[in-house]
């Protein structure tokens, strides 16, 4: 959903904890992480006793690079909840990227001794290997795809975490999949540009951004990868033409 389709409240939905957490839903999934990570926090104020917002609060931090908050928010968090498998998969999450490996696939290890497994228990458990280069990642990520196998999100997710450990063509393979199922989303068009950006593959990665623009001509973060690509001239008279739009 486009960020100025979120302000209203959803129909018959009072201004809650579940208002805040649709909120918060529809804004990660729209590549919205600090809307989201607000609404994330409204929720909270509502039912502090609810997993859900504090495992989505460190999820945002996380994809917002602020690792050692996302640590501080996740250890809160574990004081209440401490055997939520996600809530210890976000924290491994953080702890890897921050380099404290060890202490990372402890976390890992932690999240899959409770109940069931989830996609996201599985790209967490690929984020922990990557950060430590180890090809088991692949696996993590395999198996994360059969558990939700029609779910866009999951392979937006899987480009997202290859993209930050410099795997561009998985990362490009992963976001065409996520595309395949759900062309409408701008934040995938968004993200293939990047990583047809990062491969040299520009007139491609052009095509990719001119989609985004076409679901969302004010979406800033798909005018700042336009900006940034050097293209063919009919790239220049798109990007014109969507100035013109963003100035109206």
């Amino acid at each position: 959903l486009p960020l100025e389709r979120l302000e209203a409240a959803p129909e018959g939905l009072p201004q809650g904890e579940a208002y805040h957490l649709h909120l918060a839903t529809a804004s990660f999934e729209s590549g919205e992480f600090e809307v989201a990570l607000r609404e994330y926090a409204k929720a909270l104020e509502h039912n502090p006793k609810n997993p859900l917002p504090w495992t989505g609060q460190v999820r945002m931090l996380i994809e917002l690079g602020e690792y050692r908050e996302a640590k501080l928010w996740a250890d809160k968090a574990l004081e209440m909840f401490p055997h939520e498998p996600e809530l210890l998969a976000a924290k491994a999450v953080a702890l890897a990227r921050m380099g404290d490996f060890k202490a990372a696939m402890a976390f890992s290890d932690a999240s899959f001794a409770g109940r069931g497994e989830s996609a996201y228990l599985w790209t967490s458990r690929a984020d922990v290997l990557l950060a430590q280069q180890q090809s088991k990642a692949d696996y993590c990520l395999e198996r994360a795809v059969t558990l939700d196998p029609g779910n866009w999100l999951v392979h937006w997710l899987i480009s997202r975490i290859n993209h930050h450990y410099g795997r561009f063509v998985q990362a490009l393979a992963a976001a065409q999949k996520a595309l395949a199922q759900d062309a409408t989303r701008v934040q995938v068009w968004i993200q293939a540009a990047l990583c047809q950006q990062q491969l040299g593959l520009h007139e491609a990665a052009a095509v990719s951004g001119q989609h985004a623009l076409r679901l969302d001509p004010r979406n800033l973060r798909a005018m700042a990868v336009m900006a940034e690509l050097d293209t063919t001239p009919p790239f220049f008279t798109w990007m014109r033409r969507f100035r013109q739009i963003f100035r109206k």
